[in-house]
This record gives structure tokens, C-alpha cells and sequence, in this order.
């Protein structure tokens, strides 16, 4: 197979991005697009007439498609793509992948023994920023890591039928396991309905990592400011993130704590700091999604697994469910079964 026929299911706010993206790898081809809304049809329509629009996604089902994308709202996921597993199709499906972990790990069965590709859109996985603080991470230059806070903060778009926790936490939850390697062993959340009752939009995530790494993450539609923050701390230096900055997303800092191992006066017990340089790597680059779109299209080719498999999204939706159990019980730490 040298050229993959995709179609995409949603075409409302993050559809066209995938379109376009589609459109630019030379070893796909856009083939359908299907969206209930004529004048999001119509929009697509304008932009690449090559592609056949439609109302129906099932009417992709008899375009000769091998993959499909799923960008339809979260509640919508699982129908859709289990259908589109019915049909052979290989699929790469928006965050959150779905509501219900029974669900998902009913879409990965299916997957597995119809041996078709599932991929979710965990798009930050493949943000080269992200990939070079994990190559720092794991080069053991920052030692062990103590912890990493989290901050994806900006004001709305507020979803009446969904809450920020589902929204906005996939992200981050995804970008943790991916830097650690592991999924958490635990959450608890607390957060706030300000506009809409019994509609989260505000959440602190705590949760605790193998190893016995904290993580903190802050989520929030109600915020003046864009944030898109990750700080690691770890025994020897730290390192901070910053997605919303253009040029120096990654700072690593040359700071930490040490205490001595014998003390005979006070002033020997006094812990010692160290402040060193801050340095800045070079890191060239490229949209993400171009990246993850790519990527899609390579496992199908190659068949090879993706790196935000179906299991990986399993494994976030376990998070969210357990953080919105702690939400509904007070705050207290839920397991992650």
C-alpha cells in the first residue's frame, strides 16, 4: 500500500485541521468527508472539491476507504467507531477517546481481531517539544523526578453537555503518562461549577505516579489567560515547558537542593542551593498534528503499533473516570483500576 484512502466523520472544529493535514502527506488521500451540518459540508466543499462531502458517514462505508478519522463530539465515539471497525476500516479517533473504559476496551478487542489499526488523537505526544523534555527526562539529566505540575488554562469554550475535566485533562494525563512512561496509580480532584450548574469548569488533579512521582495538574475554561504549562522537578535540575511561547518552549534550569549529610554547627544544617545557568535546546519545530496524521498513515502502511494506541487511550479514560469519582466523593484519592 503506498497511499492510504481516509475519510473523516466531523468536520466542525478540529475536522478541517485533520483535512488539511491529510491533504498535504503525499501518502494519503482524502477521499469523503461527512458532517450533519451543510454548512460546515459546504465549507469543506469550497476548500477541496476533490472530496466527496456527505450527511451520512455511513456513506463513506462504499468509498474504498482504508482508514477513517473520528471527530465527532466525545458521546458520539463509540458508536461510530465500532461501526467503522465493522467495516474494516482502520481508525484514528479524537480525544477523549471515550466516556466509558468498558467501551474503549470493547473498540480494542475489536480492533485486535479484525487486525486494524486504533489510534487517539493524543496530539501533544507527538508535539516535538514534548518528545525532546521526555529525551531530556530519560537521559537522566534533570535525576530522579520528584514531580511535574501541569497548567491548561483559558476561557471557554464551554460545553454544557461535557465538563472540563473531559475537555482539557486528556492532554495533560496523556502528556504524564507519556513523559513517565507509566499510567498513574491513583487521582483525586476537586473544581468548581461557576456558570453551569453541576458543569465542572475548574479542576485540580492530583495523582501519584509509580516510583512515587506527584503530578499536579490545573484545568480550567475560566482563566483570562492561555496557559499551556509543564514543570519538572526533578533531584537535579528542572525543567519547564511552555507551550503558548513561540520560540524557547523548553527551559532547563540548572537549580536544586542539596542537604549535608553531617552537620556540626547551624550553620552546616542549612540546606544548600545551587543556582546554575539556564539553558535553552534547540528544537526544530513541526505542527503536531501533521506529525500525528503521518504517523497514522505509516502504522497502516506498516502495520506497526501505534504510540497512542488504543490501550494508551484506555488507560487516560481510566484516569478521567477515577478523578470524576473523586469529584462526586470529596476530593479523595480513587485507585485507577
Amino acid at each position: 500500500m503506498d497511499t492510504v484512502r481516509i475519510g473523516v466523520i466531523g468536520c466542525g472544529y478540529w475536522g478541517p485541521n485533520l483535512i488539511r493535514n491529510f491533504v498535504d502527506l503525499p501518502t494519503a488521500t482524502v477521499v469523503g468527508a461527512a458532517d450533519l451540518r451543510e454548512e460546515r459540508r459546504a465549507h469543506i466543499k469550497r476548500r477541496y472539491p476533490q472530496v466527496t462531502v456527505t450527511d451520512n458517514y455511513r456513506d463513506l462505508f462504499s468509498m474504498g476507504l482504508d482508514g477513517v478519522v473520528v471527530a465527532t463530539p466525545p458521546a458520539t465515539h463509540f458508536p461510530i467507531a465500532r461501526e467503522c471497525l465493522e467495516h474494516g476500516l482502520h481508525i484514528l479517533i479524537e480525544k477523549p477517546f471515550t466516556l466509558d473504559s468498558q467501551e474503549a476496551s470493547m473498540l480494542i478487542e475489536l480492533a485486535d481481531a479484525r487486525g486494524l489499526q486504533l489510534m487517539v488523537g493524543h496530539t501533544f505526544e507527538y508535539n516535538p517539544a514534548v518528545q525532546a523534555l521526555k529525551d531530556i527526562m530519560d537521559s537522566g539529566e534533570l535525576g530522579d523526578i520528584y514531580y511535574i505540575s501541569t497548567m491548561r488554562l483559558n476561557l471557554g469554550l464551554f460545553q454544557p453537555d461535557s465538563n472540563v475535566l473531559w475537555d482539557l485533562a486528556p492532554h495533560d494525563v496523556s502528556i504524564l503518562q507519556y513523559l513517565l512512561g507509566s499510567a498513574p496509580l491513583s487521582v483525586g480532584a476537586s473544581g468548581g461549577a461557576c456558570i453551569f450548574k453541576k458543569v465542572y469548569d475548574v479542576v485540580f488533579l492530583y495523582m501519584r505516579f509509580p516510583g512515587d512521582v506527584l503530578a499536579h495538574t490545573r484545568i480550567s475554561w475560566l482563566d483570562p489567560c492561555k496557559v499551556r504549562h509543564v514543570t519538572v522537578v526533578g533531584s537535579k535540575k528542572m525543567a519547564v515547558y511552555d507551550d503558548v511561547e513561540l520560540n524557547e518552549k523548553i527551559r532547563i534550569y540548572d537549580k536544586g537542593v542539596e542537604t549535608m549529610p553531617y552537620t556540626d554547627t547551624f550553620g552546616e544544617f542549612q540546606l544548600q542551593y545551587h543556582h546554575g545557568d539556564i539553558v535553552t535546546p534547540h528544537i526544530h519545530f513541526i505542527e503536531p498534528l501533521h506529525l500525528e496524521c503521518e504517523h497514522f498513515i505509516k502504522c497502516i502502511i506498516n502495520g506497526q503499533k501505534p504510540r497512542s494506541c488504543g490501550r494508551v487511550g484506555l488507560s487516560v479514560v481510566k484516569t478521567l473516570e477515577a478523578a470524576e469519582r473523586s469529584l462526586n466523593n470529596g476530593g479523595l484519592q480513587e485507585k485507577i483500576l
